[in-house]
């Protein structure tokens, strides 16, 4: 929730004695950076003046959309690349393929419900507050990312509304699905034929474009704790983990790498021929997709409750995205954040 439990890394990177000339942070995906490493910026979290570095990206994550060659060749149906062709296709592939959803997407009560509207709600031009604070959550934009939430389950798989990732990612994998919108995360094991039967069959294209692009950011973070016995060993051991040649082979052991280079490396790319498509999409990643500040646990709970039972239970799209914005405006007046209104 705040900073003071880490070491600022400054001290670490202004030492010549312990800094790699050769480290490179500007080839660090700038999202991940800014999502799991920076805080005191704009907003709190976002780039600034104010903002100081506490901890490195590992592993770093973006949404991709995973989707089946064969079925969209065999219906003439194309990649798509942007909103209005994902749902179109989410609800024409069931009437086209008997048994077949089109989409699997998280919508289990709570966090994964409101993780499925957030994903779709910064493409479609949408942030939970403006500026200032006030939510906006429930305007145009979220009325259409709900809107949009709801088509893709009503057309998914069978029990979507219990999908949390893994169930999602699984539907997938067993070929119950046409599509996987989700992070990158999940995208190899599509490919290994121990967990997977649909190997060679699927395509990977960016996240579909809505008003603008703004696919999520998340995945991990290293930093070293204030009470840590060997800062300077550790900071050591954080520079090596993150460089280009430990990026490099994390990421040809299989795991999500941090940095633009290691998506551009040939051999990654032979190995893992999805990895160009990655790189590309993390070009696009919204560090601001959701809120990074102390109230957000509360705030996404009512968000996934609420989103819940606009899918389940058919409460009106924006008598629930009001709702939602009156108890966020009440949480945040609670938390000090119009003190200077």
């Amino acid at each position: 929730m705040f900073a003071d439990q880490l070491e600022n890394l400054a001290k670490y990177f202004m030492n010549p004695k312990l800094a790699k000339p050769n480290y490179d942070a500007n080839d660090l995906i700038g999202g991940y950076v800014q999502n799991i490493g920076v805080a005191g910026g704009t907003k709190g979290y976002l780039p600034g003046p104010t903002g100081s570095l506490f901890g490195i990206p590992f592993g770093s994550e973006t949404s991709v959309l995973a989707y089946r060659k064969d079925i969209f060749e065999k219906h003439g149906l194309p990649e798509p690349e942007t909103y209005d062709q994902m749902l179109d296709a989410a609800c024409k592939i069931p009437e086209l393929e008997d048994g077949m959803g089109g989409m699997a997407s998280r919508a289990a009560s709570g966090h994964q419900a409101s993780h499925a509207f957030l994903l779709h709600l910064a493409p479609l031009g949408g942030r939970v507050f403006d500026d200032a604070w006030n939510p906006i959550i429930n305007n145009d934009a979220g009325a259409e990312a709900a809107t949009a939430l709801k088509t893709i389950v009503d057309c998914g798989p069978e029990g979507s509304l219990a999908f949390g990732p893994a169930e999602a990612a699984n539907a997938f994998s067993n070929g119950d699905a046409a599509m996987f919108l989700d992070s990158i995360a999940f995208m190899p094991g599509f490919e290994d034929p121990d967990r997977s039967k649909v190997v060679g069959k699927v395509g990977y294209a960016m996240h579909p474009e809505g008003v603008r692009r703004g696919s999520q950011t998340g995945g991990f973070g290293i930093a070293i704790p204030k009470n840590a016995e060997n800062k300077e060993a550790a900071f050591l051991l954080m520079q090596w983990l993150t460089s280009k040649e430990g990026d490099l082979m994390v990421a040809m052991n299989g795991g999500n790498p941090s940095r633009f280079s290691t998506y551009q490396n040939a051999e990654l790319n032979e190995k893992y021929p999805f990895s160009a498509t990655f790189g590309e999409a993390l070009k696009y990643a919204d560090p601001d997709w959701h809120p990074i500040i102390p109230v957000w646990g509360k705030i996404n709970a009512d968000i996934g409750t609420t989103m819940s039972k606009v899918l389940t239970e058919e409460l009106d799209i924006q008598e629930a995205l009001d709702g939602v914005a009156e108890r966020t405006r009440a949480v945040m007046e609670d938390a000090g954040y119009y003190t200077w209104q």
